[in-house]
């Protein structure tokens, strides 16, 4: 069974939200790195870039797939995990270690529209 972390935002899409103060760092969960299985690429956007709720911000490739990244949330992104760049396989490691994106939220309310960890562990039964 895949790990999957108390207190974390959860996308239907199988991304992440961990909220400090007026920022979120974005990655995949557990469960996404081990479907895709080795990630040898991360397409992330650039610093200052907008992500909206619900709309791409990126890919994560692997030797046998590539999946489009979904933002859980809508703001501005401040950070980029650049780590990635150099090691992709970081996410394999460690999904919830290893955020993509780190953004200044815009709009705290949309955090209730997503899954808490209860929630996001049935649907990936």
């Amino acid at each position: 069974m895949a790990k999957v972390i108390e207190g974390l935002y959860y996308a239907e899409s199988h991304e992440y939200v961990r909220v400090e103060g007026e920022f979120g760092y974005i990655g995949i969960t557990d469960y996404a790195q081990d479907q895709l299985g080795n990630v040898v690429y991360v397409d992330m956007p650039e610093v200052d870039d907008e992500v909206t709720a619900g709309e791409e911000f990126g890919a994560v490739e692997s030797v046998k797939a590539a999946s489009d990244l979904f933002s859980p949330v809508s703001g501005t992104i401040v950070e980029v995990n650049e780590a990635l760049e150099d090691e992709p396989e970081l996410i394999n490691k460690d999904a919830f270690a290893n955020w993509i994106i780190k953004v200044q939220l815009s709009d705290k309310s949309e955090l209730d529209n997503l899954m808490d960890a209860k929630a996001y562990e049935a649907i990936c039964k």
